[in-house]
């Protein structure tokens, strides 16, 4: 890690003090404040208004508990969590996480990352994030209905297309949003389109938002190659996880040449030196909600594998796609040792401090989850645009947009990595420009 500038390390103090046990929230505030050294010694200005204090603060912070009924009519109570952590740009945006492992700190961390995220895309959207240590998996559609219906009886009075739009994530794909949806409906007698985003195309839904995540992640990862006069055809890659952004990084890959050849989930990892089978992975995933070896049975020279990870497979792209801390410093050592050249984060922080330090100083390309992943939630802000004007736009025009604002993402990072003097470090740009762009808005609103 990198010395902090003694203003920063004070603010740094005060993120540990106020929120103890939060590691992955205290992880995501220092890889910020590591790369804004540079910045407060050039603007002193962002020191003397508490930029930088505030932006770790967020402006609210909710828990309810979310009590629902299974089939059997037990009853069970989760605990329900929206993190609104910045306004300067424009209405909270961030998604719901629907998983076992989310708490406050997680959510904390989410949102913090989701403030420079929207940032990066251009696009007037502020960060936050919620979800649910309620897990989806194995529940009937009938009780994730409920779950979700009792989850918006609460959520509903803290959101609104000019106040808070949540999306999906971990855990919440269609359906949930359906039901999420449904009730806002009608508890609001409202409809209104623009309150969640991650909707079904036939009630205002975007062309693009499924594969969004996993596309933007492999257009970044393409305009790095691009500047060492690098192409994607024809490189090996391999993929963690096999949800949504996997699938659709993995689609992406091999759309622009490359051969996907591993993916991962929580039971193991699959290697299929044909290439992956996007359709059939789809099919197993998202319809069959089955596991890798279920794929793996259904191919002639795919292998599952239980013992290691899913990085020890030889590759010259990776492309972490599951969870937060997923590659660590070891996993880091062995893609370098196997040839890696770049690595695009399309989960939100998949590599851990270490592992990152070890990939760049073997001048590994290295794109963060914040830049790399942020067409996801471009695409969302897309949603919103298109419900705002009670429009509807076509797949190719709507992935031509998404196209276009990875690529400004990319040139927003390589700019202010250039500006600050950190040439080729994405990890600083994505921090520096996002930064400056909501602190200067923050500037203008006064302290508030």
């Amino acid at each position: 890690m990198n010395d902090l500038d003694p203003t920063l390390q004070c603010v740094f103090q005060t993120v540990l003090d106020r929120n103890p046990g939060e590691a992955e929230f205290h992880q995501a505030v220092r890889e910020v404040l590591e790369s804004l050294n540079v910045v407060v010694a050039r603007h002193p200005e962002y020191v003397e208004g508490s930029i930088i204090e505030r932006l770790c603060e967020p402006e609210r912070q909710l828990m309810f508990r979310v009590p629902w009924t299974d089939d059997q009519g037990n009853i069970h109570i989760n605990r329900g969590f929206r993190v609104e952590f910045n306004s300067a740009l424009g209405p909270f945006k961030g998604g719901l996480r629907f998983h076992p492992t989310v708490n406050l700190g997680i959510v904390k961390f989410l949102g913090f990352e989701q403030i420079f995220k929207n940032a990066l895309t251009g696009l007037p959207i502020g960060g936050g994030k919620g979800g649910s240590d309620f897990d989806p998996k194995g529940r009937s559609d009938a009780e994730v209905m409920r779950f979700c219906q009792s989850l918006m009886t609460e959520l509903y009075r803290h959101i609104g297309e000019y106040t808070d739009v949540p999306a999906g994530d971990i855990g919440v794909g269609g359906r949930e949003i359906g039901y999420l949806f449904g009730q806002y409906k009608r508890i609001t007698n409202r409809y209104e389109s623009g309150v969640l985003t991650g909707k079904g195309l036939s009630y205002g839904g975007s062309q693009v938002r499924t594969e969004a995540t996993g596309y933007g992640t492999v257009i970044f990862a393409r305009e790095m190659l691009a500047t060492r006069n690098l192409e994607l055809s024809g490189r090996r890659v391999i993929v963690s996880g096999s949800g949504n952004v996997a699938i659709y990084a993995a689609q992406k890959a091999q759309q622009l040449g490359a051969q996907v050849v591993a993916c991962s989930d929580s039971g193991g990892y699959v290697v299929d030196e044909d290439g992956i089978d996007v359709d059939l992975l789809r099919q197993v995933k998202e319809v069959d909600r089955g596991r890798l070896t279920d794929y793996a049975a259904q191919r002639p020279r795919a292998t599952h594998h239980t013992e290691g990870n899913v990085w020890q497979v030889p590759a010259e792209i990776a492309l972490p796609c599951a969870t937060q801390n997923e590659l660590d410093g070891d996993a880091a050592k062995a893609l370098v040792a196997n040839g890696v050249i770049a690595v695009a984060e399309g989960a939100n922080m998949p590599c851990t401090p270490d592992a990152v330090s070890i990939l760049t100083e073997n001048d590994v390309l290295f794109a963060p989850g914040k830049a790399a992943n942020a067409g996801g939630v471009a695409t969302s802000a897309l949603e919103m645009q298109q419900n705002a004007s009670r429009d509807s736009w076509h797949f190719d025009h709507t992935e031509q947009r998404l196209d276009q604002i990875m690529v400004d993402v990319h040139k927003r990072c390589a700019e202010a990595a250039d500006t600050y003097g950190q040439p080729g470090n994405y990890v600083a740009g994505a921090n520096i420009s996002s930064f400056m762009q909501v602190a200067d808005a923050m500037l203008a609103h006064g302290v508030i």
